[in-house]
């Protein structure tokens, strides 16, 4: 019994494992380092963030194409009824999270973020700079809005041409970018983020950053909790029960996500509490795994509520329509998202990129403030499963028949395949 105890990491093990632990720590000690060192002893890591940016712009297009096809390859070959209608509302959720937090920032952020502008943080005045030539560049193969063309042609093309071969192909290409992320992006991101509020602690920027970022963690925060209300309104109305009741119910998944920042290491607590608010067995064992993988609403609300603030603290006003389309875009990449600690604000930084026009420091910041509140977005993904769970049960009632046992497989196969051991 001891021995067993024994091989138990402790809290302090647990918390070294955590990208959390890492970017926090990477954030204090590079604002603190940044007050008082020389800029030569800076330059080392100005360097590693130019050429590490300039990386992560050649792998972004690529880890799009090798999620995406896939992806859209797995959900058309099910051809299932209720699996495609489930994928329906669950993009639906995620376009109402990031559409619905766009229209609440526009109305709050000019009060909340008044006088923490930082119209030089793309590119501050005082950074130390790279030892890198201006000149040296590592263009990627193709652009971010030419991988997601290019993965709607080549996943739909082989879903009608049942080109399994070439699925084969496409399936270890998705874990070869996966492994890309989970061992090389993931682990040097702390670096990364240490680096950039290194430099920008020395130009002076950091303490309007931190205060700002504050503000918009709660802001966020705030957001998921009205939309996980939202979701369990619209599941009370359509299947005819308490919204807050069912929403009670579903309290264990939320604090088991909370502990484990995982919707996939969440889905056996889901399930018992998506039964437990009356939802059948043949409904949850299919709709929770998949939801697990395809629907991130509060990852949306997150990411889209940051860029926002990032821009209005630049003194940007967004352009309605690179906003919109750029909202589009994220729920299409958070429906390939790969289930792997930072794999959603890895995948979308291609859409921030190219379509908001975000520079290094500005996703770095971006990075940080998903990370922090990593948990809080997972417990609202997993919450969100449950009330679509509540929606497909009341729709699908007596109709799910010979479908059952390949809509379950289908989820299955769909969810393992973003998970990477």
């Amino acid at each position: 019994m001891n021995a067993v105890a024994s091989s138990e990491p402790g809290l302090f093990k647990r918390m070294l494992r955590t990208l959390l632990f890492w970017v926090v720590l990477a954030i204090v000690v590079g604002a603190l380092l940044g007050q008082f060192l020389p800029a030569w002893m800076i330059v080392p890591f100005a360097t590693f963030n130019d050429l590490f940016g300039k990386f992560l712009a050649f792998v972004v297009p690529l880890i799009i194409v090798g999620l995406v096809t896939p992806a859209i390859f797995e959900l058309g070959k099910s051809g299932g009824k209720w699996l495609l209608v489930t994928v329906g509302i669950a993009y639906g959720s995620t376009m109402v999270a990031g559409f619905g937090t766009w229209g609440l920032a526009a109305l709050i952020f000019p009060s909340l973020l008044a006088n923490q502008a930082v119209p030089d943080l793309a590119e501050p005045k005082n950074a130390v700079a790279s030892l890198m030539d201006p000149s040296f560049t590592l263009p990627p193969v193709f652009g971010v809005m030419t991988a997601l063309i290019l993965a709607f042609i080549l996943g739909i093309g082989m879903v009608s041409t049942q080109a399994q071969r070439m699925m084969e192909i496409f399936v270890e290409f998705r874990t070869l970018m996966m492994r890309l992320i989970l061992k090389a992006i993931v682990p040097l991101l702390p670096l990364h983020i240490f680096g950039i509020f290194l430099n920008m602690s020395k130009s002076g920027q950091f303490v309007h950053v931190i205060v700002a970022m504050a503000k918009v963690i709660v802001f966020a925060f705030v957001l998921t909790v009205v939309m996980m209300l939202l979701q369990y309104l619209v599941a009370g109305a359509v299947a005819k029960r308490n919204p807050l009741k069912a929403l009670w119910g579903m309290r264990d998944a939320y604090f088991t996500a909370l502990g484990t920042a995982s919707s996939a290491a969440t889905i056996p607590v889901t399930v018992r509490c998506t039964r437990a608010n009356g939802v059948s067995h043949e409904i949850s064992d299919f709709v929770i795994p998949l939801c697990a993988t395809i629907h991130l609403a509060g990852s949306t609300i997150k990411i889209t509520a940051f860029a926002l603030a990032l821009q209005y603290m630049m003194g940007m006003t967004p352009n309605p329509s690179s906003m919109a389309g750029f909202i589009l875009m994220l729920g299409v990449i958070m429906v390939a998202a790969p289930g792997v600690p930072g794999g959603a604000i890895t995948a979308a930084q291609g859409v921030l990129q190219s379509m908001l026009a975000f520079t290094d420091p500005m996703y770095a910041i971006m990075v940080a403030m998903y990370v922090a509140v990593d948990s809080f977005g997972t417990a609202t993904n997993v919450t969100g499963d449950g009330a679509i769970a509540i929606i497909v049960d009341k729709l699908a009632t007596g109709t799910l028949g010979a479908e059952k046992e390949s809509a379950q497989i289908a989820a299955e196969e769909i969810s393992a395949g973003r998970e990477l051991g």
